[in-house]
């Protein structure tokens, strides 16, 4: 476990860190540009993954996952592969956002069936919750489920799906009342007739994860494949939230620190060619500052990490973990792309670099909730807090 006075990890765990941080810089890094350049799934990249148990980091231990400090680790391997691949970096975290609710809601019958499927066959996992009118709004969705005897039928359209067009399995959120926020999420398999892949979306930035439109049309589960009880998939949405926000923290993590990276190689490159750290204020001041929001992320994502790992309440702290990290990834990014143009002048190579850092940045601002949300959040669960306390009192 992490030591949370320090929040220093345990040799096993800084093992797997230096572990991951060597693969991903000789084995991820080198095909970034290219991969972020023709906006392909790279299958070696998974492959890769796979083979080193990163998939199913957040399974039940029996189906491949690592037992205890799931979040910690799951942040640490994100964290270590966004430096310098983003895009691999969200494979992780889909994986794991997307097995959440077979491995919270499905039941023992169903675990054992899918669980091999996914961590021994290699089966990727899609989530299926955004929709055309229901982005930040869970509650809002219009894909329904009625029930037919003993089955469900589905029928809607999912968007901005993350590994749609590469899953064989996926856990898709439908109504199931017409009251609102009424929702359930299904296992629903890739070869179910009904269900069909529909574009491909091109993306600002994370250009090598997959991401397209799912329909379903008259799609058939059985019952048992409801996750959980009928109306349970808002709650199960939510729990999943505080599992993914501290891992979309730490991947803005990872990218701030590429960026830094970037920025430390062209200081250290001009002291190699006789030339001294410039005195130039802006430079100075630019390279504090990110160091300082740097360490002032891990905080906030480790910690909240932890307390996911101990069952803790922790829905605020992985709120502000998502939030800070991902606007200062975008703030660093942005800052040293400027900087970077006064030490090597306009369109240098790692420029380049840091622009593709730049528009991966965005995303963490964006997905599993926008950071106008995370604000939403943050300052409700402030004022519950308060609230509790004073009926307490």
């Amino acid at each position: 476990m992490f030591d949370q006075s320090t929040l220093i990890p345990t040799e096993m765990l800084k093992e797997f860190k230096e572990k991951i941080h060597l693969i991903a810089r000789e084995k991820i890094a080198p095909q970034a540009s290219l991969v972020d350049e023709e906006e392909f799934f790279n299958r070696e990249v998974e492959s890769l993954l796979w083979d080193q148990g990163l998939l199913t980091l957040t399974f039940p231990e029996e189906y491949g996952g690592i037992g205890r400090d799931q979040t910690v680790a799951l942040c640490l391997a994100v964290e270590e592969i966004a430096k310098y691949c983003a895009a691999s970096a969200l494979l992780l975290i889909i994986q794991a956002v997307g097995s959440f609710p077979i491995i919270y809601g499905g039941s023992e019958a169903l675990k054992k069936k899918y669980l091999p499927q996914m961590s021994q066959g290699r089966k990727l996992v899609a989530y299926l919750v955004t929709e055309p009118w229901a982005g930040s709004d869970v509650a809002g969705i219009r894909t329904t489920a009625r029930r037919v005897g003993d089955a469900y039928i589905l029928n809607g359209a999912k968007c901005f799906s993350t590994n749609g067009g590469v899953a064989g399995i996926y856990s898709v959120l439908a109504k199931t009342s017409e009251e609102r926020g009424k929702s359930s999420f299904f296992l629903v398999e890739r070869e179910t007739p009904g269900l069909q892949i529909g574009r491909t979306e091109r993306k600002l930035g994370q250009r090598g994860s997959n991401t397209t439109e799912v329909f379903l049309d008259e799609v058939r589960v059985p019952a048992e494949h409801l996750l959980g009880k009928e109306g349970e998939g808002f709650l199960i949405a939510m729990k999943d939230f505080d599992m993914s926000r501290p891992a979309i923290g730490a991947q803005a993590l990872g990218i701030a620190e590429g960026a830094v990276e970037m920025l430390l190689q062209s200081i250290e490159e001009r002291n190699h060619l006789g030339k001294s750290f410039p005195d130039y204020q802006i430079i100075q001041a630019v390279l504090a500052e990110a160091t300082t929001l740097i360490e002032a992320s891990r905080g906030l994502i480790y910690r909240a990490a932890i307390l996911h790992d101990e069952g803790r309440s922790h829905t605020k702290l992985a709120s502000m973990a998502k939030c800070f990290a991902s606007d200062a990834a975008m703030k660093i990014t942005t800052e040293v792309i400027d900087v970077l143009q006064i030490l090597e002048g306009l369109g240098s190579p790692r420029q380049f670099e840091v622009e593709r850092m730049f528009r991966d940045a965005k995303l963490t601002q964006i997905f599993e909730g926008t950071n106008q949300i995370q604000r939403l959040v943050i300052a409700r669960q402030t004022v519950k807090e308060r609230i509790g306390r004073s009926i307490k009192e």
